[in-house]
């Protein structure tokens, strides 16, 4: 378990560094680069998974300087969310919760100190892929 634990942080905080530092390229660039189809699912490019949106992408919900990161998905030994994550726009990674299939996936995260800008959370299913959802604070 430790060591599929230590892959999913490791992976999930590269993918959105990734994720995070293409959201920063500037607006000349193209369109093709800035596509993440099949590999990044979000509410607005779900790919294959159109009917899996509500249950799978991560709501943020900010209430002062907390960040509250959940999925509405049931969790079972089969089919479960692994892991959230939160980073700031500039690839500042906040935190990363990783779950079983007996936990409730929502996970709590503080913001720096009057920090405003976009938040990138993640959340990854073992079925249903990664997913990503941004807000701006």
């Amino acid at each position: 378990m430790y060591d599929r634990r230590d892959f999913f942080k490791t992976t999930t905080a590269a993918a959105a560094s990734i994720l995070v530092a293409g959201a920063v390229i500037p607006a000349c660039a193209t369109k093709d680069v800035m596509s993440y189809t099949n590999i990044v699912y979000t509410k607005d490019n779900p790919g294959k998974w159109e009917k899996k949106v509500g249950s799978h992408a991560p709501r943020i919900t900010v209430n002062g300087g907390k960040v509250t990161v959940s999925t509405n998905h049931p969790m079972s030994n089969e089919h479960f969310i692994v892991r959230h994550t939160l980073v700031l726009r500039d690839g500042t990674f906040l935190g990363g919760t990783t779950f079983t299939p007996s936990d409730k996936p929502e996970s709590h995260y503080d913001l720096p100190a009057g920090y405003k800008g976009k938040i990138f959370a993640t959340s990854f299913c073992n079925k249903h892929d990664f997913w990503l959802t941004e807000a701006m604070i």
